[in-house]
């Protein structure tokens, strides 16, 4: 039964990717790259981003023994003929139209490997064609099982067409029973796997239950030869390049991932264009692109539908991603969209070795859960600065349209239920205290939000020096401050679709809101925390009134100016 299940939802799949897929095919001309950052005009000097060149010679895997549209796997075949083609001077290697099922497919320097349309590339489902290997995942050393597609220490490659590559992650993937159907879920549970102890996890083998939810059975030591049980438990990220330079993905689909989606880490001078990244809205782990560590490139003209963040910029985590000291930084984004995801636009968690000088333009969320998201915790350390946002537009989306969350994964905060004021203690500045500071958001449209704009910053890093220019939001909530400074407004429209408070803030230094107006409030201001001080407020067109339009608490009402 859940074999034909599984058949007709990859036949859905596949229709629906190709639906959308651009028509794009093989290596477009660097020009054209050249042409759209002269455009851009951005606000800090971008080296050229170097795109990869190859030889005509062409490479056909039929030649090499593989066979389509069968259960046969094409591993041997694929990976010879592009291990042929990058001996020779690399070039490029064909897949042609056709179902092909396949174990890890390995990358190797100089090779193209070109999916034609109607290309489908399947992973296979049996697990003992994914060695376990030492690698990476959230941004420290692991060992995990193979990635379905790899490249270490490699330098021009690519991976263009039209083709789709499916990594079969409902093989690897648990699955919370909330985010399914009841019919959904007693279907799942039917197909076999084991329930975690209190029903509401499914895991797809012992093993993979085993490695999640009886930690204490794996060893204290963990090496390759003694994880072989649990490898189950160890999902590799879909698409992982490391440490490579000069690498190009243009056009292709890279859909249902064991765990994140697609994943260059420790890279320079990446190309990412006309990709479509889709995973099951319910997938774990599932994110999209997770760009970590990486230096000089673009992600332009992608589509985005996962079961977690979308597009992400990291740079490793906690103490080893501090000592790796390698930030993301130099990168353009622009012309996205983002349909299902946690979040649009992502930095965090995993951020230590520090993320500057990201523009980000033209993206477009469509029922994101979070538009534009950046957090972080207490023992991350690391610096986030120079991040420039500009003309997104966000439809229908169900939490927040901008949220910085410096408690991620840290202890619940307890918040006044009207106002959002937190109150938490101080602790001193280390190397383990995460910086978010000089980023810039301008012309952001929002058509529905749950809240137009959070920032939860922590007492000893307040989120500093943000300015908010042109923005029209509509939400049931307005905007919400706790521990931030030097924070600038400028031409904002609030649109409440729930009576409440425009805008509120506590504990916050030198705000400054030059211009703005609001409409469906029942309170314009409120101002609160024994640590607020140099606040200036001015709104388009209306007389405020003190204790009215605005309250502030009694100690700090000499800090706040009203400006006419």
């Amino acid at each position: 039964m859940i074999k034909i299940k599984r058949t007709i939802l990859v036949t859905a799949i596949l229709i629906s990717a190709l639906s959308c897929v651009n028509k794009k095919a093989g290596v477009s001309v660097a020009s054209s790259e050249k042409a759209s950052s002269a455009v851009l005009k951005l606000p800090f000097k971008m080296p050229e981003v170097q795109i990869p060149k190859f030889k005509t010679d062409t490479l056909n895997i039929i030649d090499f023994g593989a066979v389509p549209n069968t259960e046969e796997l094409c591993t041997k075949a694929i990976n010879e003929a592009i291990a042929k083609c990058s001996e020779s001077g690399g070039g490029v290697v064909v897949i042609p139209s056709g179902l092909w099922t396949t174990g890890p497919i390995k990358m190797k320097s100089n090779v193209n490997l070109h999916t034609k349309n109607g290309a489908y590339i399947s992973f296979t489902s049996d697990l003992s064609q994914y060695k376990l290997i030492e690698s990476y995942f959230e941004g420290n050393k692991v060992i995990r099982c193979e990635s379905p597609i790899m490249g270490i220490d490699l330098e021009n490659i690519a991976i263009t067409g039209e083709g789709i590559f499916d990594g079969n992650g409902s093989q690897w993937r648990p699955v919370k029973i909330g985010k399914m159907t009841s019919n959904q879920w007693d279907e799942l549970v039917k197909s076999g796997g084991v329930l975690s102890k209190d029903g509401k996890i499914w895991y797809p083998s012992k093993g993979a239950y085993i490695g999640n939810e009886e930690r204490d059975k794996l060893p204290k030591i963990q090496t390759i030869a003694n994880m072989e049980p649990f490898k189950e438990s160890l999902r590799p990220v879909m698409v992982s390049f490391v440490n490579c330079k000069k690498l190009l993905l243009d056009g292709v689909t890279f859909q249902n991932s064991p765990a994140w989606n697609v994943n260059p880490l420790m890279c320079e001078h990446l190309t990412l264009r006309n990709l479509t990244i889709r995973n099951p809205w319910y997938s774990q782990n599932g994110d999209g692109l997770d760009i970590e560590s990486c230096r000089i490139g673009t992600v332009t003209n992608c589509r985005f539908d996962v079961g977690d963040d979308a597009i992400c910029i990291k740079s490793g985590k906690d103490k080893e991603g501090r000592e790796r000291a390698k930030p993301t930084e130099l990168f353009v984004i622009t012309d996205c969209v983002v349909y299902h995801a946690h979040g649009g636009f992502v930095i965090g968690s995993e951020m230590s070795g520090g993320v500057r000088n990201i523009f980000v333009k033209n993206l477009t969320f469509n029922g994101t859960d979070c538009g534009l998201r950046f957090k972080s915790v207490r023992g991350r350390g690391g610096v986030v600065e120079n991040i420039w946002m500009e003309d997104i537009r966000m439809n229908n989306i169900p939490t927040d349209a901008i949220n910085f969350n410096l408690y991620y994964f840290g202890k619940s905060l307890s918040e006044d239920k009207l106002t959002g004021e937190v109150t938490v203690d101080k602790v001193l500045v280390s190397e383990e205290t995460p910086v978010f500071k000089n980023m810039h958001f301008k012309n952001i449209y929002v058509n529905g939000a749950a809240q137009a704009l959070k920032i939860m910053g922590i007492p000893e890093m307040p989120v500093e020096n943000i300015q908010f220019q042109n923005m029209i939001i509509r939400s049931d909530v307005g905007i919400q401050m706790n521990y931030a400074r030097k924070i600038d407004f400028k031409n904002i429209d609030l649109r409440l679709d729930k009576p409440g408070i425009a805008v509120s803030f506590s504990n916050s230094q030198n705000i400054n809101i030059e211009s703005i107006k609001a409409k469906g409030e029942n309170q314009m201001f409120w101002v609160g925390g024994a640590t607020t001080k140099d606040i200036s407020l001015k709104t388009d067109g209306k007389k405020m009134v003190l204790d009215k339009d605005v309250k502030v608490l009694e100690s700090i009402k000499d800090e706040v100016k009203l400006i006419e």
